[in-house]
């Protein structure tokens, strides 16, 4: 691509990290719901050291880490142009990986967990889809808050490797789908409270399993559809257990006068990554190798931990 002239209000950064979320994928396809104009470059959140700014700029220097914050379109790329406003300086002894991972997925689960019902020390949080980031993110988060955590994972080699996983992370339980193909689900719960709030990512029979789980007056938070199966509720679950179905979706969030209030949330998980309080899977591959990390992205290679791309 041509250069761009760095204007006045400017900062041309310089892209240390990107990673491959499928919300980018499906941007390229054409199905999400926000489309940048085209021509356009793809990605949505990474992290960038400023190489120059604008006359203009007030708040940021050349050497500066910094992150887009509400996230933008356009990190797959070696230097990016944006406003000042766009940016997020953060510290530069957070780790590269999680610099360009936190704006979407940790975001997404310390959200989820604040923003529907409130939950105190002992209570349980059921979900399934719990090996994904925002699942692995969401079992660290509660475990950090005194909650407790069921989670539903799918029937696939390596599920007992992803059960150790999960473990390590403070997963309270962790089942396969097919485990839960019992009369009462809720036999299985030993010692933990009835979940007050659910998350689903995945739909279909998969989404139904979460249902079963919740209290009476539960909530189930939907944030994904991987499966691509509707989610079908009985209507004594309306009825009896006078369920709440909601759902959740990161970009409502953006608008500007909720910027400050999302900052200041990366930055407190970009301080638990440092304190070593949140990990998630992911593989470090060279912008160069590009269409390997595009291909286990896209799941052509099986299960694979989160592409994130180093320039």
């Amino acid at each position: 691509m041509e250069g761009v002239e760095v204007k006045e209000k400017d900062v041309c950064v310089k892209m240390l990290a990107a990673p491959i979320n499928p919300s980018d994928l499906n941007r390229i396809e054409g199905v999400y719901p926000v489309r940048p104009p085209l021509p356009a470059v793809g990605g949505y959140e990474g992290v960038g050291e400023v190489l120059s700014v604008g006359s203009a700029v007030k708040h940021l220097s050349p050497g500066d880490w910094v992150i887009p914050s509400p996230p933008s379109s356009g990190m797959w790329q070696t230097y990016t142009v944006k406003e000042e406003g766009v940016w997020h300086k953060i510290s530069k002894d957070s780790p590269v990986e999680y610099a360009a991972t936190i704006t979407v997925n940790p975001l997404t689960s310390l959200r989820m967990l604040q923003d529907f019902v409130t939950l105190n020390s002992g209570d349980c949080i059921v979900q399934n889809g719990a090996t994904s980031i925002v699942g692995q993110c969401i079992i660290q988060l509660a475990r950090l808050r005194g909650i407790h955590s069921i989670n539903i994972i799918r029937d696939r080699a390596g599920s007992d490797e992803a059960k150790e996983m999960l473990k390590r992370l403070g997963a309270d339980e962790v089942f396969t789908e097919s485990q839960l193909e019992v009369k009462n689900i809720k036999d299985l719960l030993t010692n933990l409270p009835e979940p007050a709030l659910g998350f689903n990512c995945v739909g279909g029979n998969s989404a139904s399993l979460v249902l079963k789980f919740l209290r009476h007056g539960g909530t189930m938070v939907t944030y994904g559809g991987m499966s691509k199966k509707p989610i079908t509720v009985s209507t004594s679950s309306f009825i009896f257990k006078d369920l709440s179905l909601r759902g959740f979706w990161l970009q409502k969030l953006m608008n500007p006068d909720k910027v400050n209030e999302s900052r200041n949330m990366i930055d407190h998980l970009l301080c638990l990554a440092r304190e070593g309080k949140l990990k998630y899977e992911m593989e470090l591959v060279s912008f160069d190798d590009f269409q390997s990390a595009l291909d286990k992205s896209l799941g052509k290679l099986g299960s694979q931990p989160k592409q994130v791309l180093k320039f």
